[in-house]
C-alpha cells in the first residue's frame, strides 16, 4: 500500500472512530510506527488531522479546505464512477452549470466533446471542456480564488441570473441530514445557491466519504436537489436518510 492510499485510510479511520493510535495504525497497515508518524505529520501539515499523544484525531474546523491536489487523489475512482453516471443524465443540446472542485473536474473530463453549452464555475473545468469545439463553454465574470481556480463574487451571481439553465451539476464539501449540503468556502456556497435558483434541475455529485460530515457554509437542504449521484460505499444509515429526503438517488 502506497503512502497516498494509506493516508486516505487513516482519514477514513479518524472520520469513523474519532481517534487512532500510532500502534494500531502500524499494525493495521503492517508498516513501522515511524512510517505512520510520517503519514500523520503530512496530514497534520495539510490541516486534515490533529496530532495527539500517541496518535491522531480529525481536524475539528469546518472551515478548513484541504488542498486541491489532496482532494484530487482522495476517492478518485469513486469520483470517476460518479462522473460516468452523470454523463448519462446529460442530453445533447442542453445548457448546464458545472461546479468546480476535484469532482467537477472529473465530470468535465466525461463531458468534453458533448454538444452542450456549459457555464463552468472553475477554470480547470473550463480548460478541459474547451479542448473540443463541439462543447460550448461559458465563463462568468468574477474573481478567481487562488489555488482553487473557482470563480466567485457578486459578478458571477449577476451573470448567472441573466440566464435559465436546464441543469446545475453541483458538488459539495460535506453532507448530512441536519445541515444538508455544505461548503468550506462561503463565497463558493453563495454562488452555488444562485446556480440552484436559475436551473430547472439540480444534480448533486457527492461521493460517500462526504456524508455524515459538515463544512462551514450551507448550500441547501438534502431535499433541494432533484437527483443525487453517489457511490455504492454509502452507509446504510445515510442511505436511509437519503431515501426520505432526496427525490432520486443513483449509486454509481
Amino acid at each position: 500500500m502506497n503512502a497516498e492510499t494509506r493516508q486516505e485510510q487513516i482519514l477514513k479511520q479518524l472520520a469513523d472512530h474519532g481517534h487512532a493510535t500510532i500502534a494500531d495504525l502500524s499494525a493495521r497497515f503492517d508498516v513501522s510506527e515511524m512510517t505512520v508518524r510520517r503519514d500523520i505529520g503530512q496530514l497534520a501539515a495539510a490541516g486534515l488531522v490533529i496530532r495527539t499523544h500517541g496518535g491522531a484525531a480529525p481536524s475539528t474546523s469546518s472551515s478548513f479546505e484541504p488542498p486541491f491536489a489532496l482532494r484530487t487523489r482522495s476517492h478518485a475512482e469513486e469520483k470517476r464512477q460518479i462522473a460516468a453516471a452523470i454523463e448519462g443524465q446529460v442530453i445533447d443540446g442542453q445548457t448546464l452549470i458545472l461546479d468546480g472542485g476535484s469532482t467537477g473536474v472529473a465530470i468535465a473530463e466525461r463531458l468534453v466533446g458533448r454538444r452542450i453549452t456549459v457555464c463552468t464555475l472553475n477554470l480547470r473545468a473550463a480548460e478541459i471542456l474547451s479542448a473540443d469545439a463541439a462543447t460550448r463553454v461559458m465563463i462568468p465574470a468574477g474573481t478567481i480564488r487562488t489555488g482553487e481556480l473557482s470563480i466567485v463574487g457578486p459578478e458571477v451571481q449577476e451573470t448567472l441570473r441573466r440566464f435559465r439553465f436546464d441543469t446545475f451539476i453541483m458538488t459539495a464539501s460535506a453532507a448530512n441530514a441536519s445541515a444538508g449540503y455544505t461548503e468550506w468556502n462561503s463565497e463558493d456556497a453563495t454562488t452555488k445557491r444562485v446556480a440552484l435558483e436559475v436551473s430547472r434541475r439540480t444534480i448533486a455529485a457527492v461521493d460517500s466519504s462526504k456524508f455524515g460530515q459538515q463544512a462551514f457554509a450551507q448550500i441547501c437542504d438534502l431535499g433541494d436537489v432533484d437527483l443525487l449521484v453517489t457511490d455504492r460505499a454509502l452507509s446504510t444509515e445515510h442511505t436511509q436518510h437519503l431515501s426520505v429526503a432526496t427525490a432520486e438517488v443513483i449509486y454509481a
